[in-house]
Formats: structure tokens, C-alpha cells, sequence
């Protein structure tokens, strides 16, 4: 398995008032790159068919870094930084066309079982996939934006 990426090109439809890339439209590029690395692990369409299961969002935190203008490439990489038998906590990190950050996404996603309409352990293909994703990059530290909370610094 080589490492994920997404790639895509800002449109002019999520270019905002400010004349760059409306925060909304950071969020909907993560959502498509987390779609992908669904596919990815092995819950594409087929997958999501055959194994009558699918993953939910249930937490995000958004860092944006640098501004995204009209045109302009971007490529979103993902990192396991954590799982269990139903959970992945999962880090993207959208780099501009001069691979500087631009934006990150740190979430939460549990795998359902869709008859059940319930959490459920991941298939055996998928778990093997996310731990595979999981290893690549679990010797390295947390970047920075892992785990934030959002608040005043007081001094």
C-alpha cells in the first residue's frame, strides 16, 4: 500500500468575499480527501456494499494556516494517529502548491454496521488496512495541532 493523497484545485465556487478559500470549503475538501481515504482502506462503493458497512464523523477540530486562492493546487495527506476494533482518529493536512500547510483536520470516525444502524467492529480487510495506515507513521511525534482546545490565553 503507498500513501494516500488527494488532490484537487480550489474552484471559483469556494472562493469567498475575501477573495480566498471560504472556511466552509476547507472543510468540504477534507470531507471529499476523508471520503477517498475511506476508499481507500478498503470501504469504497464495493466495499461498503459487500461488508454492509459505512464510517460517520463524529468529531472534527480545524486549524486553518494559510489563505487557498482561486486556481490553486492542493494535495491533502492522512495520518493514522490512532484506532481501535471501531474508531480511527485521523489527521489530514492540506499542503499548497509550494507544499507549505495550509490547513489541517484532526477527527473522529466510528464504523457502522448498516443493518444495525450501529457501531461495529471494522471488517477484517479494513482493520488490516487501518493498522497498516497506522504503522507507517506511529514512531513519528503528534503534529502540533493534535489535540487543541479553543480558548482565550489569559495571562
Amino acid at each position: 500500500m503507498s500513501s494516500f493523497s488527494y488532490k484537487q484545485s480550489v474552484p471559483s465556487e469556494w472562493v469567498d468575499y475575501n477573495g480566498h478559500m471560504n472556511d466552509a470549503e476547507y472543510n468540504r475538501a477534507f470531507s471529499l480527501a476523508t471520503d477517498a481515504f475511506i476508499d481507500w482502506i478498503g470501504l469504497d462503493e464495493k466495499g461498503r456494499e459487500q461488508y454492509q458497512y459505512t464510517m460517520f464523523t463524529l468529531e472534527t477540530h480545524t486549524c486553518y494556516l494559510k489563505e487557498m486562492h482561486e486556481g490553486k493546487a492542493f494535495e491533502v495527506s492522512a495520518r493514522v494517529l490512532d484506532f481501535d476494533a471501531k474508531r480511527i482518529h485521523l489527521f489530514l493536512e492540506m499542503h499548497n502548491a509550494e507544499g507549505e500547510v495550509a490547513a489541517t483536520l484532526e477527527e473522529m470516525m466510528m464504523g457502522i454496521d448498516q443493518n444495525e444502524g450501529r457501531p461495529a467492529p471494522f471488517p477484517e480487510e479494513v482493520a488490516a488496512n487501518v493498522k497498516a495506515e497506522y504503522d507507517k507513521t506511529s514512531d513519528q511525534e503528534p503534529p502540533k495541532q493534535v489535540g487543541r482546545t479553543i480558548g482565550i490565553r489569559r495571562k
